[in-house]
């Protein structure tokens, strides 16, 4: 790595530190129904959707609450593009989104994935960006929080039968933490060039003209070749370009604050229009893993013990950096295979510039590898350079982020919830290695938390797995790879991936706007989500109904360093160690393949 990159990571996460903890007072006093000033409101609102505040319920009910709310986002997502050609707000005239792609649009937002198989701006009107996917951005978000909360509560809380009411928490994490500071950064990233309007596509004269060799087609549409089987090419010569509009502000703000992902451009927080300038993209970093970082410090208040919210950060961060210093580096040391192409002197200055291939210019490589870590700790999938064009292992640090569950931060209180179940399963192989019955926080640790433990963890990993097994052996799943060999088996890899743990970010090469792909990532999103969000809040009801035992000589003592480095451990040969043979077979099997020089 550069000194460059060096501070640029240390300024990172410094910034990151200071600003979590101010946002873990007011998460606190918001979710504990301590901020007073919205309490009259929330009754109003309460009242008029027959909602009792004061009275909580087990974790069932509010379970079956969670999934009847996002399953009516799903509907409301999916008839907005269905219908977008007859409603308005439509300055293109943008006709209906196909089924299939509604489905999985649908399905994505709902689920904090945000994967996106179609390009925003020439697919989705102003409405259907800003009534159902920015409005599922806070809605998903939202669920996140409320399932961390449910969760801390039960670890607080002692011989009680309920973790809270869904409809207050989701309506205090939405009014009072997410939406006052979205408002709040869509207005700084506007006075950094973001744009907000709901004008048409506007038709403008660059300073240059564009040319470029369009290939020449018969009359059946396909490409004809010389007699070498050389592509024969016509010159082609523009003086205008189209530039797209729409509300974006709006919905870059939660889509970073909500580690949503996705976006209103195809190429996403790599558009100037979208993410314009240095500062940024340093602030975009600092939104998506603020959240994620501050509920460790909610976790700590509400359990009684800062240190153990400082533990989960710890073990955390180091996951972090130990997977963020590799990437930088790799993508530093650039591609031995372009020495080939010809002249030394060419070959050399793209060696000391490290990988530019697929990164803007305004960024460059310590910016973009800073943003592909960030975005993949956290279930995010903005992304500000194309990983597809990443090196082989640089490639794959951003998805061992992924593989190892979004705990690595993750999202918006999926990355509290999933460290949890993690600790929880520390605590237990610790239990079994001295003879102890497992405690956690004064909590035993029995069969029922472990097979909910079980079922949290083994659930993503089944799906990926089973999915890209699935897409490699039906001729559907190989029609959409571009690139054949290792690099298109990471592909399907990372887009399983993706889905599975709702991260929504891609590798890019693999084309999965069809039939096959969109139903099969539905599916993959949608029990990513809630097959892990069901069991965690059986986890939290079982241990609300736990007395607290007091701690003793024998107790393991969960806020030092050995247990951080246990924590750090289970996370890596139980989350990851599934996908190492999966792994081998793509980005590692690839970087073989590469010249040494």
């Amino acid at each position: 790595m550069t000194a460059q990159a060096w501070m640029q990571l240390a300024a990172y996460l410094a910034a990151l530190l200071a600003l979590a903890w101010p946002l873990a007072l007011m998460i606190d006093a918001v979710m504990a129904g301590r901020f007073r000033a919205g309490l009259r409101l929330e009754a109003r609102l309460f009242r008029l959707a027959g909602v009792r505040p004061e009275q909580d319920s087990g974790w069932l009910r509010y379970a079956l609450g969670l999934l009847v709310f996002n399953g009516l986002g799903v509907l409301a997502v999916y008839a907005l593009q269905r219908l977008q050609g007859l409603l308005p707000l439509n300055p293109q005239a943008m006709a209906a989104v196909a089924p299939d792609s509604a489905l999985n649009t649908a399905v994505s937002f709902v689920t904090n994935t945000d994967w996106q198989g179609y390009a925003g701006e020439t697919t989705m009107s102003n409405l259907t960006q800003m009534l159902a996917l920015t409005v599922q951005n806070f809605c998903s978000a939202a669920t996140g929080l409320v399932v961390a909360v449910a969760l801390v509560r039960g670890f607080a809380r002692h011989s009680a039968q309920a973790v809270g009411n869904v409809w207050v928490d989701l309506t205090r994490a939405t009014l009072w933490v997410l939406l006052p500071l979205s408002f709040v950064f869509a207005l700084v990233m506007v006075g950094q060039g973001v744009i907000q309007n709901f004008s048409a596509f506007k038709t403008v004269h660059p300073l240059e003209a564009v040319t470029w060799q369009a290939p020449r087609l018969d009359r059946d549409g396909q490409p004809l070749v010389d007699a070498h089987g050389q592509p024969l090419t016509l010159p082609q010569r523009s003086a205008t370009q189209t530039l797209a509009m729409g509300p974006v502000a709006s919905q870059l703000a939660i889509k970073m604050i909500g580690t949503n992902g996705g976006g209103f451009f195809n190429a996403n927080s790599a558009h100037p229009y979208e993410n314009p300038t240095a500062l940024s993209n340093f602030l975009q970093l600092l939104t998506i893993l603020a959240l994620p970082a501050a509920l460790c410090f909610v976790f700590g208040r509400w359990v009684g013990d800062l240190r153990q919210g400082w533990a989960l950060l710890a073990a955390m961060t180091l996951l972090f950096v130990a997977c963020a210093v590799p990437l930088q580096a790799f993508e530093q040391q650039g591609n031995p295979a372009l020495a080939a192409l010809g002249a030394d002197q060419a070959a050399s200055a793209t060696q000391s510039g490290g990988n530019m291939e697929g990164k803007e210019a305004r960024f460059g490589i310590a910016g973009s590898s800073l943003f592909a870590a960030a975005t993949t700790a956290a279930s995010c999938g903005a992304v500000n350079a194309m990983h597809d064009s990443f090196t082989p292992l640089g490639g794959a640090m951003p998805l061992v982020l992924i593989q190892l569950g979004e705990v690595v931060f993750g999202g918006v209180g999926s990355g509290l919830y999933g460290m949890l179940v993690f600790a929880v399963l520390a605590v237990f192989i610790a239990g079994l290695m001295i003879g102890r019955t497992p405690e956690y926080l004064g909590k035993k640790i029995e069969a029922h938390e472990m097979k909910m433990v079980s079922i949290a963890i083994l659930v993503t990993p089944l799906l990926v797995l089973a999915g890209t097994a699935l897409a490699v052996m039906l001729p559907a799943g190989r029609a959409g790879i571009a690139n054949p060999g290792p690099h298109g088996f990471s592909e399907i890899l990372y887009a399983l991936s993706s889905a599975g743990n709702n991260n929504g970010s891609a590798f890019a090469g693999l084309s999965t706007d069809t039939p096959f792909y969109n139903l099969l990532l539905s599916v993959v999103m949608w029990f990513g989500r809630f097959g892990v969000v069901v069991p965690v809040l059986a986890m939290a009801g079982s241990l609300a109904a736990k007395k607290r035992l007091a701690a003793t000589g024998g107790t393991l003592p969960t806020h030092g360093p050995l247990f951080v480095l246990l924590l750090i451990g289970t996370v890596v040969l139980v989350g990851l160690l599934n996908y190492v043979p999966a792994l081998a077979l793509g980005p590692v099997a690839e970087q073989l393949m590469r010249p040494l020089h």
